[in-house]
């Protein structure tokens, strides 16, 4: 048996928030992933769903939450009136491929922007924070990592709705066992 005589790093700020952001990241991409292109204008029709968020539209949503939280940091100016316009993500996004890139490339940001959170800088004041309530970098990245698992829920929704299996909740492979298995 080989034992490493490196220590390991102990985690830091920007270390555990990039890292509970990738596990909202893989959730959510791997859902959009799962909806077949047919299926990205679906939204419930049968009961309270007036008004609702096709599937497209939330996908889209979380993409430009995310610039809309990390963009600031990353010098990326948001005006009021393109919050209002784009709450369900930029309307030019038709395809699939187009959106769940649009996606991936929000979360590649929200993860720069977490890179440079710091212990020394994570509640310090922002000059011009986007909402009162998103005032500090760790309110940002905290918002960044729990608002898409809200729509993560509605997503999930849709896709059971439509006979698929999200697929953090599809079976795993088992492991291998490191440990013989027992002689009969």
């Amino acid at each position: 048996m080989v034992v490493s005589t490196a220590q390991q790093q102990p985690p830091t700020v920007t270390s555990v928030l990039n890292m509970l952001y990738g596990v909202v990241e893989q959730e959510v991409v791997s859902a959009a992933e799962a909806m077949p292109e047919d299926k990205y204008s679906f939204a419930p029709t049968n009961g309270e769903f007036k008004g609702v968020r096709t599937f497209a539209e939330q996908v889209k949503h979380i993409g430009f939450a995310n610039h809309l939280y990390f963009g600031p940091l990353m010098g990326e100016t948001i005006g009021a009136n393109s919050i209002e316009e784009n709450a369900n993500g930029p309307a030019a996004l038709k395809t699939k491929a187009e959106i769940v890139q649009y996606l991936k490339d929000s979360f590649a940001l929200g993860h720069r922007a977490i890179s440079g959170i710091t212990s020394e800088n994570e509640v310090t004041p922002l000059p011009k924070p986007v909402t009162p309530f998103l005032s500090t970098r760790l309110a940002i990245a905290i918002i960044g990592a729990f608002h898409p698992k809200d729509h993560y829920g509605q997503m999930v929704e849709y896709l059971r709705m439509n006979g698929i299996v999200p697929p953090a909740s599809r079976p795993r492979p088992q492991q291998q066992s490191s440990q013989p298995k027992p002689q009969k």
